[in-house]
């Protein structure tokens, strides 16, 4: 990912601007999932959370105001502050997901270089099954080549051809 300096950067793609928004959810020590929303609001995030993670959880998050409104309906909610420098309070913190995003922004930027909404769901599905079948939880090699093959029955990607007149 190339680094630029600040009189270089264009200000309409500083943060989330001009891209698409994945939403993922990630289980200490365990297994990743990803959704593409919209946008990152308590509205959208509410129905991914209530189906996906059970509400006597602890839900960790930073501080941002959808989870601050979310929180609340879970057993407990811890949360960092990183705008003044917390990262990390006791058993809160947020480095399993960010660890996970590492990942992901390094794959797509070093592999893909671009991910265009049309497909983006199918590379957050790829990298949550490397996440998730990695020998940290017990799958090994020759497992998680199965899956991956096994996986594919019955899909298949198609274009249509477009002319270049």
């Amino acid at each position: 990912m190339e680094v630029k300096h600040v009189p270089e950067r264009n200000p309409k793609n500083i943060g989330s601007a001009g891209k698409e928004t994945a939403f993922t959810l990630v289980e200490r020590g365990g297994r990743v999932r990803s959704y593409h929303v919209k946008s990152v609001s308590a509205k959208n995030l509410r129905p991914i959370l209530f189906a996906q993670v059970d509400r006597a959880s602890t839900l960790m998050s930073d501080d941002a105001g959808q989870y601050r409104l979310l929180g609340p309906e879970f057993a407990r909610h811890e949360s960092v502050n990183h705008r003044i420098d917390e990262y990390v309070r006791g058993d809160a913190h947020t480095n399993t997901i960010e660890g996970y995003f590492s990942l992901l922004k390094r794959g797509i930027n070093g592999t893909y270089h671009h991910v265009s909404e049309q497909h983006l769901k199918r590379h957050l599905a790829e990298f949550g099954f490397r996440y998730n079948e990695r020998s940290a939880l017990g799958t090994e090699d020759m497992e998680r080549t199965t899956k991956a093959i096994q996986s594919i029955e019955g899909k298949r990607l198609t274009y249509r051809r477009i002319d270049a007149r």
